[in-house]
């Protein structure tokens, strides 16, 4: 199917395109009459918003490149592409199923790995389905055979918990149809919460549940999509463990993938590809393209045999505050008279506020809305025995986080009060270790060296 086999080019482009019988997909050789070096690639789609008078095509190396038409142009057509053009992209066949193999089920959500680019403007958004990220890698068809979806599309940014309720009740919905594994793809700058809300929603899972994103977008020569992707069905499909996990680059080159705990693991960076870092614990497993490789003895074994429980209700009323200098009490006030549930402080040091919170602080919990603590540092844990402060607080009834992230004790305070809102009850299960959040020693050799 082709909608417009010139799509973007006008005036001088696409005449002299049309004169010389080229169409995008198109694989062609360009030169000045009086140079012998040529430039071969593929003929890309423009953004309309380009100039005029410039052919697109991207290189063997991946890398888009303009090339200017003047008069002593010169272009050859090497071959024509026979793959089908659809929406301005180019899209190879949907390799077929394989017998024997796995069978993992892909959900897209949305987010970069499930982009592509708006030859209307040039910007990229959310608009591939998980059937064309197939299509997009076809390897995976070597290791697995996939049935793929869209859920959502939109950008991490505006998941919320009732996504999140969405997401855990359709993957338990695919492991009960007998899957045996479940990959989403999701935005990376919230896939550390909606990795954690799985954790917690679906319990004594029988199969590992995959998240993968990407930090540069496919069109980009620079992308981790492809890789992040197969080595995230390579562990749907293949790891010994059983849990939620988040599947992204261990490192600035294409070596190897992390997989990461859900409820362990942290955005790190706002562009590198190796952004994710698991926090307090260290990876289960490195990911390469022909082997997994164990990192840690400590998860759930994979069980097609055990039987999930879907657990899969989160309170929205439920808010992560961050601790600064000068911070008054009027915020945590307003929260409790706007009828909010439960609030997460991400306190300073060991887990400290201001004094001018503690009154209000003290309201919050007489009037049954539970604090919890945790701390901005990232790496250990929160003792509020050591100092005067943290023991006031303590003795106001605010629930120490140990070392949990403040991301993860966020949503577990969100799903624990839809379990519960009795204080006691919510206590306890704050402290009760349910996914992997809470680790009991804090080992040294778990904070990053420096280099």
């Amino acid at each position: 199917m082709i909608e417009d086999p010139l799509f973007g080019y006008r005036g001088i482009a696409r005449a002299f395109l049309e004169r010389n019988g080229v169409k995008i997909g198109d694989r062609i050789r360009v030169r000045k009459s009086k140079e012998k070096f040529a430039v071969e690639g593929i003929v890309m789609p423009r953004s309309l918003l380009a100039e005029d008078g410039f052919i697109e095509i991207k290189l063997d190396n991946g890398y888009n490149i303009g090339i200017r038409i003047t008069e002593d142009t010169i272009i050859e057509k090497v071959r024509e592409e026979k793959k089908e053009f659809k929406g301005g992209l180019i899209v190879p066949e949907i390799p077929k199923p394989k017998p024997g193999l796995p069978y993992v089920s892909i959900i897209s959500t949305g987010g970069t790995i499930a982009s592509k680019v708006d030859y209307r403007t040039g910007a990229v958004y959310p608009a591939l389905t998980s059937e064309d990220l197939y299509r997009a890698v076809p390897e995976i068809a070597d290791i697995a055979n996939i049935k793929a979806e869209i859920l959502f599309s939109i950008f991490s940014e505006n998941m919320t918990p009732k996504h999140w309720e969405t997401i855990a009740q359709l993957v338990a919905e695919r492991i009960k149809e007998g899957f045996d594994g479940i990959v989403i793809t999701h935005g990376t700058d919230t896939m550390g919460y909606t990795a954690a809300a799985l954790s917690f929603a679906l319990q004594n899972l029988p199969v590992p549940v995959v998240l993968v994103g990407a930090q540069r977008s496919s069109d980009r020569p620079s992308s981790d999509a492809a890789m992040n992707l197969y080595s995230a069905v390579k562990v749907a499909a293949e790891a010994p463990f059983a849990e939620v996990v988040v599947v992204m680059h261990g490192s600035i080159s294409d070596d190897y993938c992390l997989a990461h705990r859900g409820t362990k693991v942290r955005k790190m960076h706002t562009s590198r590809r190796d952004a994710f870092r698991s926090v307090n614990d260290i990876p289960l497993a490195k990911v390469y393209k022909d082997r997994i490789e164990l990192l840690s003895k400590n998860y759930r074994p994979r069980d097609k045999n055990r039987e999930l429980e879907l657990k899969n209700k989160f309170d929205n009323k439920v808010v992560l505050l961050k601790i600064y200098p000068g911070m008054k009490g009027d915020i945590i006030e307003y929260l409790v008279d706007a009828g909010y549930h439960g609030i997460v402080l991400e306190g300073t040091g060991l887990g400290h506020t201001p004094e001018a919170l503690f009154s209000a602080i003290k309201r919050a919990i007489r009037e049954g809305v539970p604090v919890v603590m945790t701390s901005q540092c990232i790496w250990g844990r929160i003792n509020m025995n050591v100092y005067s402060t943290g023991r006031e607080l303590l003795s106001f009834g605010v629930i120490p986080g140990e070392d949990m992230l403040p991301e993860t004790a966020y949503v577990k305070l969100s799903w624990v009060l839809a379990q519960t809102r009795d204080l006691d009850e919510v206590r306890e299960l704050m402290l009760t270790n349910i996914a992997g959040e809470i680790n009991r020693r804090s080992l040294v050799s778990l904070y990053p060296p420096v280099i």
